[in-house]
């Protein structure tokens, strides 16, 4: 299993959007951005992934899980870009921000700090237990 984070703005599609379409789950697509594409392009079913709010809240709020993996995105008509599937997974019991991430040294190579614009990223097996640990998921 990969693990990834998923940034969204919380007003074009927040994570309580994302827990209404339940484990059923809504098309992640979009993403214009060919790094970001090709991260898409890489996950697999039942990968994890945690969903941050962008611009708004600059926090990891939740978990999503990949339910069906890249497919052509319907909102690009040049037919260049993918989208996957995700479903909802848990709500973190305390949303980490991107300060609290950017004070631990642990993470100090997590692409979200390096690679602050990118909006699919891989997350490693280390990093992401940290995180866990930091929104008090076991």
């Amino acid at each position: 299993m990969n693990y990834w984070l998923l940034k969204s703005e919380p007003d074009v599609w927040s994570i309580d959007q994302q827990k209404k379409a339940g484990l059923k789950g809504a098309d992640w697509d979009g993403v214009r951005n060919f790094q970001a594409r090709n991260n898409l392009k890489k996950m697999k079913k039942g990968d994890l992934c945690f969903f941050y709010h962008s611009n708004i809240g600059k926090e990891i709020v939740g978990i999503v899980k990949v339910t069906k993996t890249a497919f052509l995105d319907p909102t690009d008509k040049k037919k260049l870009f993918f989208a996957v599937k995700v479903g909802f997974v848990k709500m973190l019991k305390i949303p980490v921000s991107l300060e609290k991430i950017k004070k631990n040294k642990s993470l100090e190579n997590l692409p979200l700090i390096k690679q602050s614009r990118l909006s699919v990223m891989p997350v490693d097996t280390k990093s992401w237990k940290i995180i866990l640990k930091m929104g008090s998921i076991k």
